[in-house]
């Protein structure tokens, strides 16, 4: 989704605005559920589900960096398909867009989108959310974006920097990301986290993903459903034009633009080394390996606060310019 753009990043974007720019940005894969490593296919356990709270549990709770557990992805996919706090703004042509009612009027917002895919597999949709090669084809939001290393058979730590509506500041984010296959649905999540090498830029807004991800959920052989969500700081009181342009079009055209990035993914993929997909052959990963110890976890108060809610549209986005109709390409799709 994207450049078209407020952060879409599940490396991810934040606000309503920053949500939708989030929406291009894969979720970083995660950590193979602690020391247990679980075959590409198989359900997750559910021993433990009915004593475990089914409220979203906070990812950077903690003072530590750590790779999500099954408890994590079962609280990501509760959040996702809860329904009580969540304000409806935009639902057309099957998709839909919430931003939390709680948030509505602070810099800090929760966007949940949601599309469904009739003739997209669920296992298309995850590859083409891990592709990093494919994403830079596609996401026209993108600035750069790269793997920077791997932390266990299903979590590594990555880079993402996306294109803002104009006159905004582009943002970028270093996060945590991890996924787990369930049967024949999919999470892939993220959380910021700081690496030593990769410091925030002069040119940059470094904003934090608070927890961005994707869960996928297969309706048959040939289709799925994916939900979006977002809780983003973009490090930047935004003004109230970008919140709503995020959520009643960016977001929505950031999904139908992923759409047609899936529809072509299968006979793109066949030209650009077909088997080489490392989310689901970790032995095929090529990233170097990383110690938790590290990264450590990125707190929004340590970074510089950009005030920008007196910014105004620029004439370029009101008519359409980087973000409007006509921008999509899809001639890179081949």
């Amino acid at each position: 989704m994207s450049g078209d753009s407020v952060p879409v990043c599940p490396r991810k974007v934040a606000s309503a605005s920053a949500a939708a720019s989030t929406l291009s940005e894969p979720p970083r894969r995660t950590q193979e559920s602690r020391t247990r490593t679980r075959a590409p296919g198989l359900p997750m356990e559910k021993s433990a589900a009915s004593t475990e709270p089914q409220g979203p549990r906070p990812v950077l709770g903690r003072d530590s960096v750590q790779v999500p557990d099954d408890q994590d992805f079962r609280s990501f996919r509760s959040e996702c398909e809860a329904e009580e706090g969540w304000n409806l703004t935009y639902s057309k042509a099957g998709v839909s867009v919430w931003v939390h009612a709680v948030e509505m009027d602070r810099t800090l917002h929760k966007i949940k989108c949601r599309m469904e895919c009739r003739d997209v597999p669920a296992e298309t949709l995850y590859d083409v959310l891990h592709d990093i090669e494919y994403r830079k084809k596609w996401d026209s939001n993108v600035i750069e974006t790269f793997d920077i290393a791997r932390l266990t058979v299903n979590a590594d730590v990555g880079y993402y920097s996306w294109r803002c509506p104009k006159p905004l500041k582009n943002r970028d984010v270093i996060t945590l990301r991890s996924w787990l296959p369930m049967g024949t649905d999919y999470i892939i999540m993220n959380y910021s986290v700081k690496h030593p090498k990769y410091p925030p830029r002069k040119d940059l807004v470094r904003a934090v993903s608070i927890q961005t991800g994707y869960l996928i959920q297969s309706t048959g052989p040939k289709s799925c459903v994916i939900t979006y969500l977002a809780q983003v700081d973009p490090k930047g009181s935004l003004p109230k034009w970008v919140v709503n342009k995020s959520s009643q079009f960016l977001a929505p055209k950031a999904m139908k633009k992923m759409y047609k990035a899936c529809v072509k993914y299968p006979e793109w993929k066949q030209k650009h080394q077909p088997h080489f997909k490392p989310w689901l052959h970790p032995e095929q990963s090529p990233l170097p390996s990383l110690a938790l110890s590290e990264l450590s976890v990125q707190h929004a108060d340590s970074l510089e606060n950009i005030d920008e809610s007196a910014v105004t549209e620029s004439r370029e986005e009101r008519l359409g310019g980087a973000g409007g109709e006509g921008s999509d390409d899809d001639t890179s799709l081949t």
